[in-house]
């Protein structure tokens, strides 16, 4: 990976911007931006296709989104399918591959509906000049149906999620860990994804994140830095990390 990141004792961080549509908060978006573009940071952000969440609805539509999201691919941004209306029609959270939360849109959800909501997600993202190979699911579930539904309806086989240290391939997929919901240094090595929400940060989150960057430049790169081909299984050490960390989480 770029930047030594297969030593042990490196410590690297990569950005993800969740839940970019058309009825985002684009004040806040473009000061996020704004921050990145300063430290030629290059994040990933993952894309509502079809958003039918109210909770996103935090603007009027923007007429210029798509034009925006080309933007921010021409940047090197990855671009990300997360989801495809972000609307939560299961509670079989728990019962997925990455047991964050209850509510899902994916986890316990029947195939031929994934199947869809892959097919048409990815098909208005292509439609709309958009190249994408990379996915995750709202609220971080999804479950096996998922993964035969990206196989069977798209191209994308690196998942932005689970709880590791490093990257690792597990069948035809490559999961990035993610696992830091808002910027701060970590004392251990690994590749640490650092997951943003534009549309819910306030003054106090820009300035922490600028604060970062700052401090910790050359320890961030870009998913598409990441050389896919050279990840492998996952290791001990992660399965772990992974095992203790749920279960931490199972206790509360």
């Amino acid at each position: 990976m770029h930047n030594n990141i297969n030593n042990m004792f490196d410590t690297r961080y990569l950005i993800r911007l969740d839940d970019a549509c058309p009825t985002m908060d684009r004040t806040k978006w473009d000061e996020v931006e704004n921050i990145l573009d300063k430290y030629s940071v290059r994040p990933m952000v993952g894309i509502v296709p079809n958003c039918m969440d109210e909770d996103l609805m935090r603007d009027n539509e923007d007429p210029m989104f798509w034009e925006k999201a080309r933007g921010w691919q021409k940047k090197g941004w990855a671009i990300a399918l997360h989801g495809f209306d972000h609307c939560y029609i299961s509670e079989l959270g728990f019962n997925g591959l990455n047991p964050l939360w209850k509510r899902s849109e994916f986890s316990g959800v029947s195939l031929e509906i994934q199947k869809k909501k892959i097919r048409d997600g990815v098909n208005i993202l292509k439609d709309n000049g958009l190249n994408v190979k990379y996915f995750f699911a709202p609220s971080h579930t999804f479950d096996k149906n998922t993964l035969i539904a990206l196989q069977e309806e798209s191209y994308i086989r690196i998942i932005s999620d689970m709880y590791t240290l490093k990257p690792y391939r597990e069948g035809e997929f490559v999961y990035i860990p993610c696992q830091i919901g808002h910027p701060q240094n970590m004392s251990i090595p690994g590749l640490f994804t650092i997951c943003l929400h534009p549309n819910t940060m306030d003054d106090a989150a820009m300035i922490c994140l600028e604060n970062f960057l700052n401090k910790n430049i050359k320890k961030i790169i870009a998913f598409d830095d990441i050389e896919i081909s050279k990840v492998g299984k996952k290791r001990l050490i992660d399965k772990l990390v992974n095992w203790v960390y749920f279960k931490k989480r199972s206790r509360k």
